[in-house]
């Protein structure tokens, strides 16, 4: 059964960048330096199967499974060695000889205990060749180099494990649960804030790993642990809200709805089952449930400081947003119905606070202004519509509203040399020769020399270009007298 947080949609107008980058880092990791693990591996198995090492540590490693499992009750094992056994009765050399080598635990076995498992003659045999193709080929491999030891711990392969994956499989699901989490989190606590705090969780999952594992050589690798501190902080995020989940369950899926902090100890507690019952994978479930409290800690703990979460993460999203938009817009409409024309203002300037992009509210605003032209709020209002019109690239729309303005207002309020000089230019731009010259003249009114000797220039070339001798002469002789 698979259970994903599904609240949020992603706005692609803001990417996620951060978790894009990490999606690939990982890819660019796995496929090109982890992509010539196999040819080491490769080379690896026939100097082993050539040396004959196989024939001398096959018994052993039979023996030493059956001790793991008669001394340690490590029950998982017994499958292990029922699959090894078969594959000796089978002669499959080469996956005998995957097995003994990537064995970690049982290689150390084989280092601690030589003196006692062979002769003289084989052990010096056995350790010049198993030497040999552990300084060539297996440490040099991803996992041993840059994955996370316990039994070497280093403080840089806190981080680097984080970007290794064991295969496909694995690599394709941490991806999935990255970018369904991550883009989430990220808006939530912003890029800078969101890389720290994933690595801080990936690095503590890894601590957590090195604990219940100490002296392990078995190499820790994947972006498990980071992905599950993710989680922890989504649900921490989220506290007591309810959110929807997708869930998926064999060919069944659906969506349900709960408080998002109910999948804490879900996933707690499901981790921990898994380490007590997966048998040999399952120590590194541990490792997953410290990320996953190392990511809910991190918010809970500096949620009022440094890892606060922004405020424009709650805003609601687009679907809420035109919902709101549509009852507020209802209401002021009603309002104007009943001729209450205050009380339309005052609720379109609140929705017009809200949503500022929604070129009918401003619409609606003039409407009103209107009603008072003797008052400065309609020569506002006029300019903020012109000025409107001009972004959304409506230059006609622009000119009608200024020549609407010095029939109602501009007997009232004025407009200034600026405004009628702008609009001079635009109509020269769409070549509205009459709307152009009635602006010329509203902008000599004003006593702008600097710009009605500049506005009578442009005329001049504008009149003479269309060989409009008259009309050129006429503003020549004004540019001349002015």
């Amino acid at each position: 059964m698979l259970i994903i947080p599904a609240e949020n949609a992603i706005n692609w107008k803001r990417p996620p960048w951060v978790t894009l980058g990490l999606i690939m880092a990982c890819l660019l990791v796995f496929l090109f330096y982890q992509g010539d693990d196999s040819r080491k591996l490769e080379q690896a198995v026939e100097q082993y199967l050539a040396a004959d090492l196989h024939e001398l540590e096959a018994p052993a490693y039979e023996d030493y499974l059956q001790r793991q499992i008669q001394f340690q009750g490590e029950e998982g094992r017994v499958y292990e060695l029922q699959q090894f056994q078969q594959l000796r009765e089978e002669n499959e050399t080469f996956w005998l000889a995957i097995n003994l080598m990537m064995d970690r635990e049982f290689y150390q076995y084989l280092l601690q205990n030589r003196d006692v498992i062979w002769a003289p003659t084989e052990r010096a045999r056995w350790q010049e060749q198993r030497t040999a193709i552990e300084q060539q080929y297996i440490q040099k491999l991803s996992a041993n180099q840059l994955g996370l030891v316990p039994a070497d711990l280093s403080l840089y392969t806190l981080i680097t494990y984080q970007f290794l994956h064991g295969g496909w499989g694995h690599i394709i699901g941490n991806l999935i649960f990255l970018f369904l989490l991550g883009f989430t989190v990220e808006k939530a606590l912003g890029p800078g804030r969101y890389l720290i705090a994933y690595l801080v969780c990936g690095a503590l999952s890894g601590l957590m790993f090195t604990a219940v594992s100490a002296g392990s050589y078995v190499p820790l690798v994947g972006a498990s642990g980071s992905i599950s501190g993710l989680m922890g902080m989504y649900v921490a995020i989220y506290g007591l809200q309810k959110i929807r989940f997708f869930y998926f369950l064999g060919v069944y899926f659906n969506y349900f709805r709960a408080p998002a902090i109910a999948l804490l100890p879900v996933w707690v507690g499901k981790e921990i089952y898994d380490y007590w019952y997966a048998g040999a994978t399952g120590i590194a479930y541990m490792a997953h449930a410290g990320g996953l409290i190392a990511g809910a800690g991190l918010v809970w703990l500096l949620g009022k400081s440094w890892l606060q979460v922004r405020e424009e993460f709650f805003e609601p999203e687009e679907e809420e947003q035109d919902a709101r938009f549509t009852t507020g817009y209802a209401q002021a409409m009603a309002s104007l119905g009943r001729m209450e024309f205050d009380l339309a203002r005052r609720q379109f300037e609140a929705l017009r606070e809200h949503y500022p992009e929604r070129h009918i509210l401003l619409e609606h605003l003039y409407q009103l202004a209107k009603l008072r032209p003797d008052l400065p709020e309609y020569r506002d209002r006029a300019k903020e519509l012109m000025n409107d019109a001009l972004s959304r690239r409506q230059p006609e729309q622009m000119i009608a509203i200024w020549q609407e303005y010095l029939g109602k207002g501009e007997s009232y309020q004025p407009l200034s040399a600026q405004d009628h000089n702008r609009v001079l230019f635009t109509s020269l731009k769409q070549h509205d020769l009459k709307a152009a010259e009635k602006a010329f003249e509203r902008l000599k009114s004003t006593g702008d020399d600097m710009l009605t000797t500049e506005a009578c220039r442009l005329l001049v070339e504008e009149f003479e270009k269309r060989q409009m001798a008259p009309k050129a002469r006429h503003y020549r002789q004004l540019l001349q007298a002015g």
